[in-house]
């Protein structure tokens, strides 16, 4: 199966292409590699599947030297004769879409990045689908589309009409652009609800590694809501395996749709990937605390706009439809995180 994976400079995108290449697909990553965080990591992951740094040029596919079945191409999601271009050539069977302007907070100060990349990007990876006859999409879609959801466990059939970021109405609006594609053209298109991703290789936006990094440094940690805080941890490969799953089952016009709001007539569906067992923020920090064997200093804060105190993923359907279930304690997976980063820091 030849398969295209957008942002396989990033975390998760990073974590499938490897997941996908081991397994015999032969696969393309996309990715801009854009100086949100840290290029240094986006290369180090980029090294890690054997691209080379310096073979990289915009618009231009090089093959990894690890792997035969891989190659990876910079390129901009608002490029729409570029992404023309790379699908009509390389006549891709499925595209598993991952990347996308991402960060809560970030929205709130470079909202134009969200519009180019979440949405203009989306439609050009739907229009380039449509039109060259790809079986099937997937696509990250976010936790953060439940937004002032009080109802918890958050079920893809809840209301969503309430987000409390412009990130999380962009992804919103990919379902929605999704549904009508999928109803319209009739393409099996499937959205990924991640909640809180963690792991090696992972983002340094994201709270464990910040945590890491300042309490390694004997630096206080910003914690929010003075604590009082839950979120659903998935550690990386959970996570991946799920995803594996949806893009080798997509959906199915289903005649007999009973008005679910994750299903349709058409050939599509909504999925939440989490742990589905929340954990509370201290404890987190305490897991963390032990893995390291050190303290934190903690700098009590209140919410941050944007933020939600608790969310907790309902993921019945995709262990019904997909036989998927996490099975990583958390413990583990911040082990895991740490080891990594003192081996890629050299700590």
């Amino acid at each position: 199966m030849k398969i295209l994976i957008t942002g396989t400079a990033g975390f998760i995108g990073f974590h499938l292409a490897k997941r996908l290449i081991e397994r015999g697909d032969e696969v393309i990553g996309l990715d801009n590699i854009n100086d949100y965080y840290d290029v240094n990591l986006k290369y180090g992951r980029l090294e890690e599947t054997g691209i080379k740094r310096e073979e990289i040029e915009y618009n231009k596919l090089i093959t990894s030297n690890k792997y035969t079945n891989y190659r990876f191409i910079k390129l901009n999601l608002e490029d729409k004769a570029g992404i023309d271009k790379l699908f009509k050539e390389e006549k891709f069977d499925k595209v598993c879409h991952l990347a996308a302007q991402a960060g809560v907070r970030y929205s709130l100060e470079n909202p134009d990045a969200y519009i180019q990349s979440n949405i203009v990007g989306h439609m050009n990876i739907l229009e380039a689908v449509r039109h060259n006859d790809v079986k099937a999409l997937s696509y990250a879609s976010s936790s953060s589309v439940y937004g002032l959801n009080k109802k918890q466990p958050f079920s893809t059939d809840d209301n969503v009409d309430h987000p409390i970021s412009l990130y999380a109405a962009t992804k919103k609006a990919d379902e929605l652009m999704s549904h009508t594609y999928s109803y319209l053209y009739n393409i099996p298109t499937t959205g990924l609800r991640f909640f809180t991703v963690y792991g090696p290789w992972g983002r340094p936006d994201m709270a464990l590694f910040k945590f890491v990094k300042n309490i390694l440094e004997d630096k206080p940690i910003d914690v929010y809501n003075y604590g009082e805080m839950q979120r659903d941890f998935t550690y990386i490969d959970d996570i991946i395996e799920g995803v594996v799953r949806v893009i080798d089952n997509p959906p199915k016009s289903n005649p007999e749709w009973d008005g679910r709001a994750s299903e349709s007539i058409a050939p599509y569906k909504v999925y939440n990937i989490g742990n589905g067992s929340p954990v509370k923020l201290m404890d987190f920090i305490e897991a963390i605390e032990e893995s390291l064997g050190k303290e934190a200093k903690k700098n009590l804060l209140p919410m941050q706009p944007g933020d939600v105190p608790s969310t907790w993923a309902d993921t019945t359907d995709l262990e019904k439809d997909l036989g998927y279930k996490p099975y990583t304690d958390v413990k583990e997976g911040i082990k895991n995180f740490v080891e990594w980063y003192k081996g890629f820091y050299k700590i």
